[in-house]
């Protein structure tokens, strides 16, 4: 049984713990949080787990092997590196860290502590992404031609970073995944800051990748509907992935094809004689066996450790997503 800590229990947090509880391949020991509140909430609901305000506690018990950190994105880096000079394995939430350089050193140190690094990119383990990747690469699509996704909300308005390092995470880790992360051609970014001085609270992103496959990213926190959506445009088939719909997968047998037309000349695909024709199929939704991805990735997590798995939201992963956040263009 793995012995695990967490850092971290405010609003993402209960759910990684709840996850880390509930899997019997580990035991919770300890909890760290700053907040008096929060470290009352983890003595209520699971009194079989320590709480401290201090880190230290979790660095210098030799018996915690691995660190779940789940703390304000500026904190990461520190606390990643301060838990592999302790010898722990780590998983951090999304982003791992707030810049190349700081993924570089994390990914340096682990290496050579031969201890593990995940990026919780928590989307790489829902059932309907992952059903969307094996649509792509069994060729069900065709080619790729554009993905472009919506992630919006009325509120949570945050401080500490803006809605693009908030919420695209999310979205740049889908597509990357889905593309099989190669490195983008360019980046383009447009943002605003409304509420909150130099804090964008709308942004769009544009991203070219290689063989003519565009991206667009729109996330906000000021949008009156709520959207949690991805449309995959390719040449055979269309998807649209919506993380709040019922059926969170519709396949849709669309497109435009061209057509052969017969010339003057008696010869056909003549480029002065193409023409088009618009192709409507079937809509299939398909039946989706869906497990939470948390607990999906917890599992991925501890795998990783005791069976040497691959890790999939690994520092190679991780720093990908953060190399568009960083070196977008505005």
């Amino acid at each position: 049984m793995l012995n695990v800590a967490q850092v971290g229990v405010g609003y993402w947090g209960p759910n990684l713990l709840r996850n880390l509880v509930a899997n019997k391949r580990c035991r919770v020991k300890t909890a760290v949080d700053l907040s008096r509140g929060r470290r009352d909430y983890v003595q209520g609901f699971y009194p079989a787990i320590q709480v401290t305000d201090d880190v230290n506690h979790v660095l210098q018990d030799t018996q915690i092997e691995a660190v779940v950190i789940a703390t304000p994105v500026a904190t990461h880096y520190r606390l990643a590196m301060q838990a592999l000079e302790a010898g722990k394995h780590i998983l951090v939430e999304k982003p791992l860290a707030t810049s190349v350089a700081e993924v570089e050193q994390i990914g340096k140190l682990a290496n050579k502590k031969k201890l593990l690094v995940m990026a919780g990119h928590t989307f790489l383990y829902n059932a309907a992404v992952r059903y969307v990747k094996d649509l792509i690469d069994t060729d069900k699509l065709g080619d790729i031609r554009y993905i472009y996704s919506r992630r919006l909300n009325l509120g949570r308005i945050r401080s500490d970073v803006d809605a693009l390092w908030n919420l695209a995470p999310h979205d740049i880790s889908i597509i990357q995944y889905w593309l099989g992360d190669p490195r983008p051609l360019s980046v383009l970014r447009r943002g605003m800051a409304y509420i909150q001085k130099d804090i964008e609270d709308v942004v769009f992103m544009n991203i070219i990748y290689p063989n003519n496959i565009m991206a667009n990213i729109h996330v906000s926190w000021l949008d009156p509907q709520r959207a949690r959506s991805m449309t995959i445009v390719g040449s055979k088939k269309m998807v649209i992935y919506d993380d709040t719909a019922e059926n969170k997968i519709a396949i849709y047998d669309k497109g435009i094809d061209r057509m052969a037309v017969l010339g003057e000349n008696m010869d056909y695909d003549n480029q002065h004689f193409q023409t088009f024709s618009q192709r409507s199929g079937d809509v299939l939704l398909p039946k989706i066996d869906f497990k939470e991805p948390l607990k999906v990735e917890i599992e991925h997590f501890i795998d990783c450790i005791q069976n040497g798995t691959k890790c999939l939201t690994g520092i190679e992963h991780a720093k990908k997503v953060i190399e568009i956040l960083t070196t977008s263009m505005t």
